[in-house]
């Protein structure tokens, strides 16, 4: 698989309570990064956890040249986490998968291959190893969204995507909580930018607590939807 097209790459987790997950997570990351022979940089964004999970960060920061720490002091919501991290990345590409260890980061050169045809390459997970009530909830969440935004996303909220970095000094994002892929996704379509989607696989979660599917969290993203609506529209 070549490498070619990406000179520099930052990798991104966003994490909320993953003081069982994070160390695992950055050591498989640098050993992919490592291994691609590519100017890398790791962020861990710790949004507010309640665990170690700050205390861990801020120890593999210190002990990795190419490791960074970005810390919420509270719980500030997914979307924000994500911001946090795209406004930290420095390098040409950015890259975010959770760390919560569901995807394999080994999949991450499978992504490269269409770089740089596309501006966006995002994931689709093979045998999605959630909940049947999460997966009814993300079903029709995309559906939904999709109808909306006159939008093809085949898995909207995946949390393994590849994107040119500089699409974020275009694009101003506003969501903060679970709306933000939907937000992102809708901005790029009104820009005219390129978005490709394959499978990558999905593993259920050994460790840790899922929040995506609390009623407060849906109840947040469509307030912050209807909000988005309006706004998508006005700028066209």
């Amino acid at each position: 698989m070549s490498t070619e097209t990406i000179k520099s790459l930052s990798v991104f987790f966003p994490c909320y309570n993953e003081q069982d997950n994070i160390e695992r997570v950055a050591a498989s990351a640098v050993d992919v990064l490592e291994s691609l022979g590519i100017d890398f940089e790791i962020i861990i964004v710790n949004d507010g956890s309640r665990d170690n999970t700050a205390q861990i960060a801020d120890k593999l920061a210190s002990q990795g040249k190419n490791i960074k720490a970005v810390h919420h002091q509270t719980n500030l919501g997914y979307g924000s986490a994500l911001q946090s991290g795209f406004k930290a990345a420095t390098k040409e590409y950015v890259f975010y998968t959770d760390g919560d260890g569901q995807f394999d980061i080994k999949e991450l050169p499978l992504l490269f291959e269409y770089v740089p045809d596309y501006d966006i390459v995002t994931g689709c997970r093979i045998k999605r190893q959630d909940s049947l009530v999460r997966k009814i909830n993300a079903f029709c969440w995309t559906t939904f969204v999709n109808i909306l935004f006159g939008m093809k996303i085949k898995d909207m909220d995946c949390a393994f995507k590849l994107y040119k970095r500089a699409i974020f000094d275009d694009i101003k994002m506003k969501s903060t909580g679970a709306l933000i892929n939907t937000e992102i996704f809708a901005r790029a379509k009104n820009k005219g930018y390129k978005v490709f989607q394959l499978g990558v696989h999905h593993y259920p979660r050994t460790a840790g607590t899922q929040t995506g599917a609390k009623l407060t969290v849906i109840l947040r993203a469509f307030k912050e939807l209807f909000a988005l609506y309006k706004q998508i529209k006005s700028d066209k």
